[in-house]
């Protein structure tokens, strides 16, 4: 199928119009032949390579109406006479062959058939585009007398040796040390295993993230798969965890890692531009690791545009780590679970479920359309939890900001995270002038983050200690290795409690019986959560009252989760019914655009702002425009410029770019995909970036 698409989706440069075009005539539509050709040699399998034919410019369109022209509107269309050469020169494969091999490899499952035809649809599509990409770049880069830009990777085999190396290196001494090892070496142990679905339980503190690279390196060696796919909920954390793997490969990490997220994502409109192929960056995963966020990754496996498809073929016979596996939105879990499924079962994917806290996404928990023959890595899930076990967790019921200062003004040393940005910020101001009062926030950049995270760490050092009252939203529990004696978490899901419980007594220093994440309502309406984390936090206080004791416990947590997916029920998990919508159609109907356009696993809209300024001096910190001119690819920078990023809301990044507060950098080259902050004083060194009345702010500095 793949070689069909190849030497059809040209096709319709086998006309005299577009010879003309190469003489300077107009435009021709070239590639709807190939489509229409496709279709009628091969049936129903043409049919759904016709899809990714058709649209390997402009991407793929639903069969029957939708904004983008149709692909039944774009077969049925006139079209210029083909040159009869082209039958001659291109040789296709014989139907009945294709139909034969197709039969071997592919036995859809008849309960959700036409969603695996739709994924099958972008798999090919993405094969074709990212062909399509490469050709065309190595044909300029040789006639330019340029390099091939295709690079010798790390092989898997070096990767885990210099990972054995780093491992072996690391400290076995103390009890929890020990039980890393014990983790480690059984984890290890199972990379025979068929590929397929896995899940890692292990709690807080208990080696997750090198120990399920570990495993996946060892795993693809043993059954010849290319490469890892790290997947983190936050991006936030891509970053910090890319870093991590790159230190434990040593010299090779650099270019073994590629980050990819979405703060400098090309836009989808005009990516695909002939004249633009060349600015792209080579995002199409084709590296030993990758670390990306979970929209990324799933937003991808949904996408309908080129400039978002083309890595999806690489996702193909390779390890997918789902780290936080919890923290997919609920309203598009069965459709996530389902792709999960779809790539182990048709695609030669081993996806592991890393977490402390796994969600109850098996048939035999009662999830709809649900995972089946998931197998865990972990030694003895609950057994590990007793021996790990740190911290007690307490609801101490509904507190006022002002009773919630005194509990802060009590303890020296103490975290307390709350559900949304402009509590931490009330509640910081509320205690800036007790000792040690700190704070961070979405709003700071994590170059920022890191330098306050690092003044915490000083002044949690137990050989030094010193006074600490951080207030932060829940980015603190997103892999940030910190360690309170005390806790306080406003009202949330289970998941996130658990979560917050791993910044207390992280390093087991104290007895667990008298380290408390201490759980409270707030009493003032104004930051009482969003209608969705109200429904977790009824849920978290009915598994309160069943497992007072115990909250987390494995049991506690699939106790949790069975009653959160019960209660939103079937239709909930999957909000804009795209399984619905799958199941409504047939081959010639599919809604692939439809599908891309509802499939959003962020319903608000983030802009990305750059700030180079130091937050203490004011002073420059990056020159990113030099950055700009620097690099050919301008989203390849992504990893220089992020640490500089603040990600805000469409509303906030209005309100600033009226006030002239952000500006693009070379908007000639670049457009306005790269602004940056040019009005320093609107970036506080204790809470970040200030967007709120940003006329007001610019219009004050012009007052003598």
């Amino acid at each position: 199928m793949g070689l069909v698409a190849g030497l059809l989706h040209d096709l319709g440069k086998y006309t005299l119009e577009f010879q003309n075009r190469l003489e300077g005539g107009a435009r021709v539509d070239h590639s709807t032949w190939g489509a229409r050709i496709a279709k009628e040699r091969y049936g129903q399998l043409g049919a759904l390579l016709a899809y990714g034919i058709a649209g390997h410019h402009a991407g793929l369109a639903n069969g029957r109406i939708g904004d983008r022209t149709s692909l039944r509107e774009r077969l049925a269309r006139e079209l210029p006479a083909l040159h009869p050469a082209w039958q001659s020169e291109l040789t296709l494969p014989d139907n009945q062959e294709l139909q034969a091999a197709m039969r071997n490899w592919f036995t859809p499952s008849q309960e959700r058939v036409l969603f695996q035809f739709s994924v099958l649809v972008r798999m090919f599509f993405s094969c074709l585009v990212d062909a399509d990409f490469i050709d065309t770049d190595e044909f300029y880069r040789r006639i330019e007398g340029k390099p091939s830009r295709r690079v010798r990777h790390p092989r898997l085999e070096e990767l885990r040796a210099r990972l054995d190396a780093r491992l072996a290196a690391l400290s076995a001494e103390g009890d929890v040390n020990a039980l890393r090892k014990h983790i480690l070496e059984h984890v290890r142990a199972q990379a025979e295993q068929k590929p397929g679905l896995f899940s890692l339980t292990v709690p807080t503190g208990g080696g997750k993230t090198l120990t399920s690279m570990a495993f996946a390196l060892d795993h693809a060696l043993a059954h010849g798969l290319e490469r890892v796919i790290y997947v983190i909920p936050f991006t936030s954390i891509v970053e910090q965890n890319a870093q991590v793997f790159r230190n434990a490969f040593d010299e090779l990490g650099e270019a073994a890692v590629l980050e990819h997220h979405s703060a400098f994502d090309e836009s989808p409109d005009t990516a695909w531009e002939a004249k633009d192929k060349r600015r792209l960056a080579m995002e199409n995963w084709d590296a030993p690791v990758i670390v990306t966020t979970a929209v990324q990754f799933f937003e991808s496996l949904f996408a309908d545009r080129p400039s978002r498809c083309r890595k999806l073929h690489h996702i193909a016979n390779s390890v997918v780590i789902l780290d936080e596996a919890q923290t997919l939105p609920l309203k598009l879990l069965r459709p996530c679970v389902a792709m999960l499924d779809e790539l182990a079962l048709n695609y030669r994917s081993s996806i592991v479920l890393c977490t402390a806290t796994q969600p109850a996404l098996r048939r035999d928990e009662g999830f709809p359309e649900g995972f089946q023959d998931v197998r865990e890595l972990a030694p003895e899930p609950p057994r590990l939890y007793e021996k790990l076990r740190r911290v007690g967790v307490r609801h101490i019921g509904t507190l006022s900001d002002d009773d919630l200062v005194e509990e802060l003004r009590q303890r020296d040393q103490v975290l307390c995270i709350v559900n949304n940005r402009r509590h931490a910020r009330a509640l910081y101001e509320a205690i800036s002038t007790l000792p040690g009062a700190c704070h961070l926030s979405t709003l700071m950049h994590a170059r920022h983050r890191r330098q306050v995270l690092a003044e915490v760490k000083e002044r949690l050092d137990p050989n030094r200690p010193q006074p600490c009252r951080l207030i932060s939203t829940s980015l603190i529990e997103a892999g940030v290795d910190i360690d309170f004696p005390t806790v306080l978490r406003a009202e949330a899901g289970l998941d996130s409690i658990a979560q917050a419980a791993g910044r207390c007594n992280r390093e087991g220093r104290r007895d667990w019986r008298c380290s408390e994440t201490l759980v409270f309502a707030t009493a003032n309406d104004e930051w009482l959560p969003p209608p969705e984390l109200k429904q977790f936090a009824q849920v978290f206080r009915r598994t309160y009252r069943l497992h007072e004791g115990d909250l987390l416990a494995p049991d506690a947590v699939r106790a949790y989760f069975k009653e959160l997916y019960w209660q939103k029920g079937k239709e909930e998990l999957d909000a804009e019914d795209l399984m619905g919508l799958l199941k409504g159609s047939d081959i010639d109907s599919l809604p692939l655009e439809t599908i891309a356009k509802r499939f959003r696993l962020i319903d608000s809209v983030m802009r990305s702002v750059i700030v180079p300024f130091d937050p203490y001096t004011g002073e420059l910190d990056v020159d990113a425009a030099d950055v700009l001119l620097d690099i050919e690819f301008a989203p390849g920078l992504a990893r220089r410029l992020q640490q500089f990023v603040v990600q805000i809301p469409e509303r906030a990044f209005s309100a600033l770019s009226k006030a002239a507060a952000i500006q693009p950098i070379a908007p000639e080259r670049y457009g306005e995909q790269f602004m940056q902050l040019v009005n320093p004083s609107l970036y506080d060194p204790r809470v970040g970036l200030k967007w709120d009345e940003p006329e007001f702010i610019a219009t004050e500095r012009l007052v003598l």
